[in-house]
């Protein structure tokens, strides 16, 4: 089982950089399942059961959007033990994302910043990908935009994707948060909100009726809020009746990791500096909500207690990525051990 050796396969993946890295890790996942021997780099862990969005996830524990943006390794990455896989973000088009290098490891502060900019090969390759998966588990498809889609224009983009992965999708996730596509996040603000999430409802409720079958979608949110923006985008979700609120992506901000080395490149800084700004963000959507949909925590989670952390805020289910690049899978199995008492 690959658990026990991580930490001296991170070591040699750690003198690589950080994008090779990335794609030989999931090759690596990728084969083994391809091989049938996903046992052997995976872990099967105890069920402890949730009914969220009125789906059963079998763990509360999950692998958050981005680490396998065109579904490629869906298999691979079940079988370290996750309740629940999320793939994308996955655009209408193909793109090829930000300039390289755009991924940097801060070591010293267990983080990440990446200005990856939604690189995938576009929706129908994604969608290949994802029937040809054998995972059989809660599957979330996180949808964006493409980078030269007008702002004004990106509500398109989603319904486009939303059209797409709806039949394939156990939930959708919806992306306006990330801070490497140019305007992006300016969607959060009100008027925008309000317009795109009653269309992207409008749209559910039409896929509904066509597939006889309801699928929840859930938006992800930033760090980066205020407490009036928060109050804003909570009662605009409830207003429109949406399933679910993932908060949250990656940060701007740069206080945690001020002075270290490459902290001060562009992008989103992800891992255990993002931990207290997103349980922030959770417990006041939490307040905000007042249980009319649930909360997805995601962002700085290490460890077990970090998990637990985010379920006192307020959430329902929690996401890691960056800690599984620092802890590998003994972190999903402590997490959700952690949780099984909840």
């Amino acid at each position: 089982m690959l658990a026990p050796l991580y930490p001296l396969a991170r070591r040699a993946l750690f003198c690589l950089d950080a994008e090779q890295a990335h794609h030989l890790t999931l090759a690596t996942l990728r084969g083994a399942a391809s091989l049938g021997l996903a046992g052997l780099v995976g872990q099967t862990l105890p069920e402890s059961p949730r009914t969220v969005m009125g789906i059963r996830f079998p763990n509360p524990v999950g692998l958050a959007a981005g680490l396998d943006k065109d579904g490629s390794c869906i298999d691979g990455l079940a079988a370290l033990g996750f309740g629940f896989v999320e793939v994308g973000t996955v655009t209408p088009r193909p793109q090829a994302g930000n300039p390289k290098p755009r991924i940097f490891r801060l070591p010293q502060a267990e983080a990440i910043i990446n200005r990856m900019g939604f690189n995938n090969g576009g929706v129908e390759q994604f969608l290949q990908n994802v029937q040809s998966a054998r995972y059989k588990g809660p599957l979330g498809l996180n949808i964006g935009k493409n980078a030269d889609t007008p702002i004004e224009r990106a509500v398109d983009d989603y319904l486009i994707c939303l059209e797409k992965v709806y039949p394939y999708a156990t939930y959708v996730a919806v992306n306006i948060s990330s801070p490497n596509t140019k305007n992006l996040r300016q969607l959060q603000g009100g008027d925008e909100l309000d317009a795109l999430l009653g269309k992207l409802k409008d749209k559910q409720r039409a896929l509904s009726d066509r597939h006889g079958k309801y699928v929840p979608i859930a938006l992800k949110i930033a760090p980066d809020l205020d407490d009036e923006q928060i109050k804003v985008i909570a009662g605009t979700l409830t207003r429109h009746g949406f399933d679910g609120v993932i908060a949250t992506n990656t940060t701007l901000s740069r206080e945690a990791v001020a002075g270290l080395p490459y902290a001060n490149e562009t992008g989103g800084l992800s891992g255990r500096p993002v931990f207290d700004a997103s349980n922030r963000v959770i417990r006041a959507l939490a307040a905000e909500l007042g249980g009319a949909l649930p909360i997805i925590g995601v962002g700085g989670i290490l460890s077990g207690a970090d998990a637990q952390a985010k379920l006192d805020a307020g959430a329902s289910l929690v996401q890691v990525y960056s800690g599984l690049i620092y802890r590998g899978p003994e972190l999903v199995r402590e997490c959700v051990q952690a949780l099984r008492t909840v």
